[in-house]
């Protein structure tokens, strides 16, 4: 079945969906292990997560790009996720979702969160057709990340490698059946109509 263009793709349950983020040891290795984000995190800055485990893989240069040595998934409420989702501008003007490009310039200053849509990788991490999420917290949105929706936190980085090396050799088939198992994620009709996003899915 084609995949729509804008679509979120993640790891989620009924109550849970899983996404992804990238630091420097110093931060990702006891946010791991406390499954919390501590020293380090800074809650003033703008912090993106990523539903796609490929493309954190692709951002990150495979956990080797500098900042990026530790990939962590990090399990949220799919209320707080939802929250995001209901509260976000689109980080771009789009003309046939916006009325002007003031009014988008005014829904991006008042809202807390964004959304950014790039193109997803395959396991060579070269760009598809199809569009992954990128969610950009802020403000009151980092705040409930931190201290509300963060249900745990893990470090993949060894997951990452494996299939950085796997794909190294030239198995795709292992290096695939490797990666987490990301289904299309049901988003709230108003946001999608607002994100651009066909029949809220």
């Amino acid at each position: 079945m084609e995949i729509p263009e804008r679509q979120i793709r993640a790891v989620w349950t009924a109550s849970t969906v899983t996404v992804h983020q990238a630091y420097r040891p110093e931060i990702g290795v006891p946010a791991a292990a406390s499954g919390r984000f501590g020293a380090g995190f800074k809650r003033d800055r703008m912090t993106w997560i990523k539903p796609s485990f490929l493309w954190m893989a692709y951002r990150s240069d495979w956990a080797r790009a500098e900042g990026q040595e530790t990939v962590l998934a990090v399990t949220l409420t799919r209320e707080g996720f939802d929250w995001a989702l209901s509260q976000a501008a689109l980080s771009s003007y789009s003309r046939g979702l916006h009325e002007s490009r003031d009014a988008w310039k005014r829904d991006l200053r008042r809202s807390c969160t964004r959304v950014q849509w790039d193109p997803e990788r395959d396991l060579r991490l070269r760009p598809l057709p199809h569009r992954s999420l990128q969610l950009g917290l802020s403000g009151e949105a980092v705040r409930r990340y931190v201290d509300e929706w963060t249900v745990a936190i893990e470090d993949v980085t060894p997951l990452v490698r494996r299939v950085h090396d796997a794909v190294g050799r030239g198995d795709l088939a292992g290096a695939g059946a490797l990666l987490p198992v990301e289904r299309p994620y049901p988003m709230p009709a108003e946001a999608g109509e607002r994100l651009g996003v066909a029949d809220g899915v």
